[in-house]
C-alpha cells in the first residue's frame, strides 16, 4: 500500500561525545522520539565536519577524533514534530536543529484500503 502526504523533516546535528544521563545523546534522543510516538528516527555518523566552534572533527588514520559529527533525522506530521521540539530543548545543550517541509511517500505492507 502506498500513501502520500506532507510532513516535517527534523534534523538534529550534535557531536558523538555529547552525553545525557550517562548515555550518548543520540541514544537519549532516539529513545525519547520512540516514547513520543514519532514514526521513526535514524542516526548517521559523519566522517568529517565542523560546527559552531569551527573545530574540524574527522575520522582519519592519524587523527583519532572521538567527537565525530552525528545527525539524527526524524520525519512525521508537523504537529508531532513540533510537539517534540520542547523535548529537544531539554536534551540538546549544544548543536543545531533544522526543520523542512517534505513530501512523504509511505509504503506499507498489507491489504490496500478500500
Amino acid at each position: 500500500m502506498k500513501s502520500e502526504s506532507t510532513g516535517k523533516l527534523l534534523r538534529v546535528f550534535i557531536g558523538e561525545s555529547d552525553r545525557h544521563g550517562g548515555q550518548p545523546l543520540y541514544t537519549a534522543i532516539v529513545e525519547r522520539a520512540r516514547k513520543a510516538g514519532l514514526g521513526g528516527a535514524t542516526v548517521f555518523k559523519g566522517i568529517e565536519g565542523f560546527g559552531g566552534h569551527s573545530v574540524v572533527h574527522a575520522a582519519r588514520v592519524f587523527d583519532m577524533s572521538t567527537d565525530l559529527p552525528v545527525l539524527i533525522e526524524m520525519v512525521d506530521s508537523e504537529e508531532k514534530i513540533r510537539a517534540f521540539i520542547p523535548v529537544l530543548d531539554d536534551l540538546v545543550h549544544e548543536g543545531l536543529i533544522t526543520l523542512e517541509t517534505v513530501e512523504v511517500i509511505r509504503y506499507k505492507s498489507g491489504e490496500p484500503e478500500a
